[in-house]
C-alpha cells in the first residue's frame, strides 16, 4: 500500500475513535446522572460501560499510531500486528465488562432495591439506543471498509451497548406497568452475551496473530494474476505472511520452460511482483523456479502414470515442479499432502510405489503443506 494511503487510513481509524470517545463520554455522563437518580443499576452499569467503550477507543488510537511507525532495523516488517493486539486488548475490557456487569447483576437479585423512573430517564435511555446502534454501525462499516480489526471490535461492542440500553429501557417500562422489577435478571442474560462476544473476539484476534490462512479468493486471485503472465505454466506453495492489515508478503513457486535463460527468468519474476502488487495489494518477496521438461516426449507418459498413483491416495492433494532428468536418471517433484495424522507416512508410501514403477531412477522429493486454496 502507497505511503500516502497508510497515512489516510490511520488517520480515518484516528478520526473515527476521536468521535467514539467524545460521544461514549457525553452518554456515561447522562446515564450515570440518570441512573444515579433513579437508584437503576442497569442504567448505572450502562454509563460504566460506555467509558470502557471510550477507553476502547483510547487504545484504537494508540494502537494505530503505533502500528503506522515505519519499519527499522529490529523490524524490518513493520509494526502492523501491533493493531491485532489493540482489538485483543479491546476484547479483554469487553469480557471485563461482561463479568462486572454479571457480578452486579447478581448482587441485585439477591439484594433488590426500588428503582424510581421518569420520563425523562426514559427518554435519555431511548435516545442512548439509537445513538450507540448507529454509532456501532458507523465503527463497523468504516472497519471493514479499510480492514480495521480494531474497529470492527469497538463497533460491535458498541452494538451490544445498545441491546443493553434498548433492555435497560425494557425493564422500566414492564416496572412501570406492572410493578415487577426484571432490570436485573436482563443484567444477566446481558452480561451472558457480552462475554461470549468478548471470548469470540478475542478467539479471532488471537487467531489472526497466530496467521490465519489467506482468503481462497485472494490466493485464487494471485495464482491467477501470476499464471497470467507469457512463460508461466503454474504457479504453487502460494506462501502468505500478514505482518498487519494490508501489510501481507508473499512467496511462490512457478513453472516454466527448461528452455529459459536467466535473463528470461529474472524478467518473468520482475513481472509477477509488479503486478502481484498493483492487482492485489501484496508483496511477492520470494519466487522458486520449478523447470518443466520440453526436450523429451516420454515426459508425458512418466507424469500420467505417477498422477494415476497419486490419484489413488486420498490425503495426497497435489504433485507439482515435476521434472526428470533423463541423463542423471533423476526424478524431481513435490507433493502436497493434506493435514493428516500419518501424513509422512503416506508420503513414504507413495514415493515407495513410485520407485517401484521405475527402479533405475533416483526420486527427489519433498514433502509439501497446502498453505492457500
Amino acid at each position: 500500500m502507497a505511503e500516502s494511503a497508510v497515512k489516510e487510513r490511520s488517520k480515518t481509524i484516528i478520526r473515527t475513535s476521536i468521535i467514539g470517545i467524545v460521544v461514549n463520554i457525553l452518554l456515561a455522563g447522562f446515564k450515570m446522572v440518570v441512573g444515579l437518580l433513579s437508584g437503576s443499576i442497569a442504567i448505572v452499569l450502562d454509563a460504566v460501560n460506555n467509558l470502557s467503550d471510550a477507553l476502547s477507543s483510547v487504545i484504537t488510537i494508540v494502537g494505530t499510531t503505533l502500528a503506522g511507525k515505519a519499519p527499522d532495523k529490529k523490524h524490518p516488517y513493520g509494526y502492523g500486528r501491533i493493531e491485532y493486539l489493540s482489538a485483543m486488548v479491546i476484547s479483554v475490557i469487553v469480557l471485563y465488562a461482561g463479568l462486572t456487569s454479571l457480578i452486579e447483576s447478581g448482587k441485585s437479585i439477591l439484594h433488590p432495591e426500588p428503582a424510581n423512573y421518569t420520563p425523562v430517564t426514559l427518554i435519555i435511555v431511548g435516545v442512548a439506543v439509537v445513538v450507540k446502534l448507529l454509532l456501532g454501525q458507523f465503527f463497523i462499516n468504516t472497519g471493514k471498509r479499510i480492514n480495521s480489526e480494531s474497529l470492527i471490535a469497538s463497533g460491535t461492542d458498541a452494538r451490544f451497548d445498545s441491546i443493553i440500553s434498548a433492555s435497560t429501557l425494557v425493564a422500566a417500562l414492564i416496572y412501570i406497568a406492572t410493578g415487577l422489577s426484571v432490570e436485573a435478571y436482563l443484567g444477566v442474560i446481558i452480561s451472558i452475551v457480552m462475554i461470549k462476544s468478548a471470548l469470540e473476539m478475542l478467539r479471532e484476534t488471537i487467531s489472526e496473530i497466530l496467521g490465519e490462512r489467506i482468503d481462497p479468493e485472494v490466493s485464487k486471485g494471485v495464482k491467477k494474476t501470476i499464471t497470467s503472465i507469457e512463460g508461466v505454466q503454474g504457479a504453487y506453495d502460494l506462501i502468505f505472511s500478514d505482518y498487519g492489515p494490508d501489510r501481507v508478503m508473499a512467496s511462490v513457486h512457478i513453472e516454466i520452460p527448461d528452455t529459459y535463460t536467466a535473463d528470461r527468468i529474472d524478467e518473468i519474476t520482475r513481472q509477477i511482483q509488479d503486478r502481484v502488487f498493483e492487482e492485489h495489494n501484496i508483496m511477492i518477496i520470494s519466487i522458486g523456479i520449478y523447470s518443466v521438461n520440453t526436450k523429451d516426449d516420454n515426459i508425458t507418459s512418466m507424469r500420467s502414470a505417477i498422477a494415476k498413483i497419486i490419484a489413488g491416495k486420498d490425503h495426497i492433494l497435489q504433485m507439482h515442479g515435476f521434472f526428470v532428468d533423463f541423463e542423471k536418471k533423476e526424478m524431481r517433484f513435490d507433493l502436497v499432502v493434506d493435514f493428516v495424522p500419518n501424513r509422512n507416512e503416506l508420503f513414504k508410501e507413495t514415493l515407495d510405489e513410485i520407485q517401484k514403477l521405475y527402479p533405475d531412477y533416483r526420486i527427489l522429493a519433498n514433502m509439501d503443506t497446502s498453505y492457500s486454496d
